[in-house]
C-alpha cells in the first residue's frame, strides 16, 4: 500500500475485445484528468487489442498470461490450475512492486485473476461489467468485490447498482445541434432533412446491409436521407442515389451521431449506451450468433420506449418497408423516443465509476 497522503495508484485490468478496452481508458483519462499525478496502470495480455490500444493511448501496460477457463475435460482442463494460480502470483507481484492502491476490473481474460490477486493482498477492487449478460470473470468477481457497477439495469450481479458505460470523450462533449451543420457538411447530406444513420460494425452486418439495399427508396421517398456505414468487404452496390450514402466505414463517429435523427443498427454494449446517451432513437437488429447478449443490451431500451427491436432474421427490405418506415414518418413517436432515451442513457459513465472506485478507498 502507497503513502496515504500522496496520490493513489490505481491498476485498471481487462481487455481482449474492445468492448472491455475502451471503458477501461475512459475511466483511465477521467482518473488522469482530475488528477494528473496519480499513477493509472492497466492490466491486460499479450493477445488482446490492449497491447495496441494502451500504450498508444500513453498508458503503462502491464501483462498477466492469458489462463481460459476450461470449457471441457481436456488436457488444458489438466494444466489449468497452476496456470491459474501462475496468473495470480504475476499480478500479486504487480500489486506489490507498483504500490497499487485499488483495481478495477473490466471483465475479460486479464481480470479474474486480478480479482483473486486484489483480495489476496487485500486491496479493494470493483468490478465493472458492460454487457447486459455478464462474463464469468465479473460474476466471480463481484461476491467480494467492494463495488459492482453495471450498465444496464437487470443484469444479473450480486450487490450490482447501474451506473452505465464510460463514454469516449468526443461522445460526452458532443453538442449535436451545434455540430449538425458541418457534419451533415462533410458527409455531403442536407442538414435540414432528417437523415437515418445504418452500420453494423467495421465489417458490416449482412442482414442490415441487404435490407437496406433492397428497401432504401422507401426510406428516401418518406423524406429521408441515408448515411449507411455498410463495412469494409461488404457486397451493396451503391445506386448513387443522391439521398442515399453508401461508405465502408465512419471514422468520425461523433459526426454521424451529430446528423442521425434516427439509427438502425448492432446492439454492442457500447453502441447501445452511446445512442441512448445521445438520445437518439433507434431500432436494433441485435447479432443473432453468441449467447444473445445484443439483444439483452437492447432490452432496457425498449423497455423505456426508447428504442424498437427486430431480430437479426426477421429484418428484411420488406420488415424496413413496413415497420421502420411507420416510424420515420411518425414524428410524434420520435420525439417520445428521444424523451425516453434519457431514462436509459447517461454520459455521466466514467464519474460513476470513479465515484465507485473513491468509495472503496473509503474517499
Amino acid at each position: 500500500m502507497s503513502d496515504p497522503n500522496s496520490a493513489p495508484t490505481y491498476l485498471l485490468a481487462g481487455g481482449g475485445t474492445a468492448g472491455h478496452v475502451n471503458p477501461l481508458l475512459a475511466v483511465a483519462d477521467g482518473l488522469r484528468r482530475r488528477d494528473p499525478a496519480a499513477d493509472v496502470l492497466v492490466l491486460g495480455t499479450r493477445e488482446g487489442l490492449e497491447t495496441r490500444l494502451v500504450p498508444d493511448r500513453g498508458y503503462e501496460l502491464l501483462f498477466v498470461d492469458k489462463v481460459p477457463f476450461p470449457r471441457r475435460p481436456d488436457a488444458a482442463a489438466a494444466q489449468f490450475p497452476a496456470r491459474f494460480r501462475r496468473a495470480i502470483a504475476q499480478v500479486r507481484g504487480h500489486i506489490r512492486e507498483r504500490g497499487v492502491d485499488v483495481l478495477v476490473g473490466f471483465g475479460g481474460y486479464a481480470s479474474a485473476p486480478a480479482y483473486v490477486a486484489a483480495r489476496r493482498e487485500r486491496i479493494p477492487f470493483v468490478v465493472h461489467e458492460a454487457n447486459a449478460k455478464p462474463g464469468l470473470a465479473n460474476i466471480l468477481g463481484a461476491r467480494t468485490a467492494a463495488g459492482v457497477g453495471t450498465v444496464f439495469e437487470g443484469t444479473p450481479l450480486r450487490r450490482s447498482r447501474v451506473v452505465g458505460m464510460p463514454l469516449r470523450r468526443e461522445i460526452v462533449d458532443l453538442d449535436r445541434a451545434a455540430r449538425r451543420e458541418a457534419a451533415a457538411a462533410s458527409f455531403g447530406l442536407d442538414p435540414s432533412r432528417p437523415v437515418l444513420l445504418v452500420f453494423g460494425g467495421s465489417l458490416g452486418a449482412r442482414r442490415i446491409n441487404e435490407a437496406v439495399a433492397g428497401g432504401w427508396s422507401a426510406v428516401t421517398d418518406a423524406g429521408w436521407q441515408i448515411l449507411h456505414a455498410a463495412g469494409e468487404r461488404n457486397e451493396i452496390v451503391d445506386p448513387r442515389h443522391p439521398d442515399y450514402h453508401v461508405v465502408p466505414y465512419l471514422d468520425r463517429m461523433a459526426d454521424a451521431f451529430a446528423v442521425a435523427d434516427a439509427i438502425v443498427s448492432r446492439a454492442g454494449a457500447a453502441t447501445v449506451s452511446e445512442i441512448s446517451a445521445l438520445g437518439i432513437p433507434a431500432v436494433y437488429v441485435p447479432y443473432a450468433v453468441g449467447n444473445g447478449e445484443q439483444a439483452l443490451n437492447a432490452a432496457a431500451a425498449v423497455r423505456a420506449g426508447a428504442a424498437k427491436l427486430i431480430p437479426d432474421a426477421d429484418f428484411s427490405a420488406e420488415r424496413l418497408r413496413d415497420s421502420v418506415v411507420p416510424l420515420l414518418r411518425d414524428p410524434e413517436a420520435l420525439g417520445r423516443m428521444r424523451d425516453r432515451a434519457a431514462g436509459v442513457g447517461t454520459l455521466r459513465g466514467t464519474e460513476n465509476v470513479i465515484s465507485m472506485i473513491d468509495a472503496a478507498l473509503g474517499r
